[in-house]
C-alpha cells in the first residue's frame, strides 16, 4: 500500500515535519513537508499528493480553515485529510471541517500508520 503513496505533511514545526518525513519514508511513503498552509493546493497538484497530514494550528492559520478550503475546491475535494493536534477537543472540530480522520499529538507511529492505511484502503475501495 505505501509504495509510491505521496503524503503532504503541513506543519509549522519543522522538527515535527522532518521527523514525520523520516519515519514515513521508512514505511515506504514519499513525503513532502510544508510549513506554508496557503500553498497546500499548489503542492497537492504539483506533487500529485495522495494524502494530506494537516496540523490544526499552523503559524496563525487554523488548519480547519485549510481543510474546509480543500473540501470546497473541486481539484482537492477528494484528497484524504488526516488532521493532527495536541489540543484537547480538536478531533470533532477537525472532522466537522471535513477531515477523514484525526490523530492526537503526541502519537505512536504504529497508530499513525494504521490510520493512514485505513484512510488509503477506504479511498481505494471507493474508487
Amino acid at each position: 500500500m505505501a509504495e509510491n503513496t505521496r503524503i503532504l505533511v503541513v506543519d509549522d514545526d519543522s522538527g515535527i515535519g522532518e521527523m514525520l518525513k523520516t519515519l514515513l519514508e521508512f514505511y515506504g511513503f514519499e513525503v513532502t513537508v510544508s510549513e506554508k498552509p496557503d500553498e497546500t493546493e499548489e503542492i497537492i497538484k504539483e506533487k500529485n499528493i495522495d494524502l494530506v497530514m494537516l496540523d490544526m494550528l499552523i503559524s496563525g492559520v487554523n488548519g480547519t480553515d485549510v481543510c474546509a478550503r480543500l473540501r470546497k475546491n473541486e481539484a482537492t475535494s477528494e484528497i484524504p485529510i488526516l488532521m493532527m493536534s495536541a489540543l484537547h477537543d480538536a478531533g470533532l472540530k477537525c472532522r466537522n471541517a471535513g477531515a477523514n480522520d484525526f490523530i492526537a499529538k503526541p502519537f505512536e507511529m504504529e497508530d499513525l500508520i494504521a490510520k493512514i492505511n485505513k484512510i488509503l484502503d477506504k479511498k481505494e475501495s471507493q474508487s
